[in-house]
C-alpha cells in the first residue's frame, strides 16, 4: 500500500464571504470545566496530568477530548477565556500527523467544531486559521473508505464546511469531494422512511445533526454553490422532515431515544435541540405519529394508546457489509406507561472489546428470548458481527381497540433442530401482553424484560406481581410459562454510566411464555 503524503504546512487560503445569517446549531452540554479540566464520557481529567495522547485514558475519551465539542456547548460564549488558550495549546501541542487526535474521525469533527465556532462570531487568528487548512488537507488524503458509514459521512461533511469556509482553487476541490461523496452516501445511508441505515437512534441523531448543518453551510453559501449542489441541498429539507419523523417515532414520551444497537444519551444533542434547530433552519414539521408507525425499512414499529407507548424492532441488525454498531437484539422492545420508561434495553457505556462489552451487546442485555444460553446474532470482538438473525412473517393489524404487532427470526438456526422464535404484541388501552413462542428443539428459552431502575417489582407468586412506577402508579403482571425470577443487572444510560436495575425473567414452557401487564 502506498505511503500517504505528509501534512502540506503552508498559509491558509482566504475566507470566503458569506450571503446569509448563520443560524444557531444544536449544542451539547458542557465539557470544558476550567482552563485544563475536561469531563467527557462522564470521567474527568485535568490536561495538566493527562497532556493531548498517552494511555491514561482509553482511545474513545481521547478522540472526544480532540473533537471541541464544548466550543459549541451551552453557555460557549461564557468560555471562551478558557477555549481559546485551550486551541492554542491544541495546535502546540499536536503537530501535524502525530497522535490520535489526527485520525480521520477526531479530526473531521473538529474541523466543522472549529468552523462552526468561528461563523458564531469567534475570530481565529493566522495560526488558528493555518492550522485549520492543514486539517483539510490532511483530511482530503485519509478517508475512511475502509469503514464508511457514519465515518465517512462525517469526512464529507469536514471537507464541505472546510471548503465553503475558505475560497481559492484548492478548498473548492475539497468541496467537490466531499458533495461527490454525499452524492453517492445521502441515499445510501438514509433510509426510505428517514432512518440512518445503521437502524441505531444515537448515530441517526448524529446524522440528523449533520445534514441540518450542511444545509444551514449551504444557506450561508448559497452563491458559492454549483447547480447540482444547490438541487442536492434542496433534497436534504425534504431528508430533513423526514429524519425528524423518524426520530420522534424512535423516542419515549419523555422525548429522549429509545436504545436499539449501540445507543446512549449525550453523544449526539438531545432531540429538543435539534427540532429545535430544524425550526430555525425552517425544515418542515415531521409528519405526525400514528397509533401504529410502521418503519419499513428500518424494521422498527411503534404503537401506541392514550397511556402506553411500545417500540420493537421486527428488522436486521443493520446493513450487511456494516453492522459494528449492532446488537444481538432481534425482537426486542421498549415500552413507556404514562410517560415513563418501563421496559428498557440495556444501553451502551462503553466501546472496546472487553467481556463487558460483549455483555451489553448479547441477547441477555435486551427485552426479547434467549434460546440455549446463545445470542441470536453473533456478534463478536468491539464492532463485529457474524451470523445474523432474519426476521420474518412481519405483520400488524388491529383488532378492535387492540394494536397487535407479530415477528419472527431465525437467530438460533446454529442450534440442533434450528429453532425460531415468534414473538406477538398486543397492545391495549389498558393492557399490553407479550407472547413468545420458540418452534423446534428441547433447549431451554427465557424471556428477559429489563426495567427502568425507578420501576420497583415485586412478586406475589411464581407468576404474578407488580411493578410501581416512580410516580406511584400500581402496574399489575401476571405470566405464563414457567416460574418467574428476578435478577439484579445494569442500565447504561450514558457512555460510562452504570445503573442498578432489575431483570424480570419468564422461562418458555413447552416452547411457550407470555407476560401480561394491566393497569387501571
Amino acid at each position: 500500500m502506498a505511503a500517504k503524503p505528509p501534512a502540506v504546512m503552508m498559509a491558509a487560503p482566504k475566507l470566503r464571504l458569506a450571503s446569509d445569517a448563520w443560524m444557531q446549531p444544536a449544542r451539547r452540554q458542557q465539557s470544558l470545566l476550567s482552563l485544563t479540566t475536561l469531563e467527557l464520557l462522564n470521567t474527568e481529567a485535568d490536561l495538566s496530568d493527562i497532556g493531548w495522547d498517552g494511555p491514561q485514558l482509553d482511545t474513545l475519551w481521547r478522540y472526544n477530548q480532540h473533537y471541541f465539542d464544548d466550543l459549541n456547548a451551552f453557555d460557549s460564549a461564557k468560555r471562551t477565556v478558557w477555549q481559546r488558550p485551550l486551541l492554542k495549546d491544541w495546535v502546540d501541542r499536536n503537530p501535524p500527523g502525530a497522535g490520535v487526535g489526527w485520525a480521520p474521525y477526531p479530526t473531521s469533527l473538529r474541523i466543522v467544531n472549529w468552523i462552526k465556532w468561528a461563523l458564531a462570531g469567534n475570530h481565529l487568528d493566522r495560526t488558528l486559521l493555518n492550522s485549520l487548512a492543514t486539517q483539510a488537507r490532511w483530511l482530503s488524503q485519509r478517508l475512511e473508505w475502509h469503514l464508511l458509514g457514519n465515518h465517512l459521512f462525517a469526512n464529507a461533511k469536514a471537507l464541505i464546511f472546510a471548503g465553503l469556509f475558505f475560497e481559492s482553487e484548492e478548498t473548492n476541490g475539497w468541496r467537490n469531494k466531499g458533495f461527490e461523496i454525499l452524492f453517492r452516501e445521502t441515499s445510501e445511508q438514509i433510509l426510505a422512511d428517514g432512518g440512518q441505515f445503521e437502524l441505531s437512534p444515537m448515530y441517526h441523531a448524529i446524522a440528523f445533526e449533520d445534514v441540518l448543518d450542511l444545509i444551514n453551510l449551504a444557506q450561508h453559501y448559497a452563491p458559492a454553490l454549483l447547480p447540482a449542489e444547490t438541487e442536492l441541498v434542496s433534497t436534504w429539507r425534504a431528508l430533513a422532515a423526514k429524519m425528524g419523523h423518524w426520530l420522534s417515532a424512535m423516542s419515549h414520551p419523555d422525548g429522549a431515544i429509545s436504545f436499539f444497537n449501540d445507543s446512549a444519551f449525550g453523544i449526539a444533542p438531545s432531540n429538543e435541540e435539534l427540532f429545535a434547530y430544524a425550526r430555525r433552519l425552517l425544515i418542515n414539521e415531521p409528519a405526525p405519529l400514528l397509533q401504529v408507525t410502521r418503519l419499513r425499512e428500518s424494521g422498527y414499529a411503534r404503537l401506541s394508546q392514550p397511556d402506553a407507548v411500545l417500540i420493537a424492532d421486527v428488522g436486521a441488525v443493520g446493513p450487511d457489509y456494516l453492522p459494528g454498531h449492532a446488537h444481538a437484539d432481534t425482537l426486542s422492545f421498549e415500552a413507556s406507561l404514562f410517560g415513563q420508561r418501563l421496559f428498557v434495553n440495556s444501553g451502551t457505556s462503553l466501546y472496546g472489546t472487553g467481556p463487558e462489552r460483549q455483555r451489553q451487546r448479547g441477547t441477555a442485555a435486551h427485552n426479547t428470548v434467549v434460546v440455549g444460553g446463545v445470542n441470536s446474532s453473533d456478534v463478536w470482538s468491539g464492532f463485529r458481527v457474524g451470523a445474523r438473525a432474519s426476521p420474518f412473517g412481519v405483520r400488524w393489524h388491529s383488532d378492535g381497540d387492540a394494536l397487535e404487532l407479530e415477528g419472527s427470526h431465525d437467530g438460533y438456526r446454529s442450534l440442533a433442530s434450528a429453532p425460531t422464535h415468534t414473538r406477538k404484541w398486543r397492545l391495549a388501552p389498558r393492557a399490553l401482553c407479550v407472547a413468545d413462542h420458540v418452534r423446534s428443539g428441547a433447549h431451554i428459552a427465557e424471556a428477559r424484560f429489563h426495567l427502568h431502575p425507578d420501576v420497583l417489582i415485586s412478586l406475589y407468586s411464581p407468576n404474578s406481581g407488580k411493578f410501581v412506577l416512580k410516580s406511584g402508579e400500581r402496574i399489575a403482571w401476571r405470566s405464563e410459562g414457567g416460574p418467574a425470577r428476578i435478577e439484579r443487572t445494569t442500565w447504561h444510560p450514558e457512555f460510562g454510566k452504570s445503573i442498578d436495575n432489575t431483570c424480570l425473567v419468564v422461562p418458555l414452557h413447552q416452547g411457550r411464555s407470555a407476560l401480561e401487564v394491566s393497569w387501571a
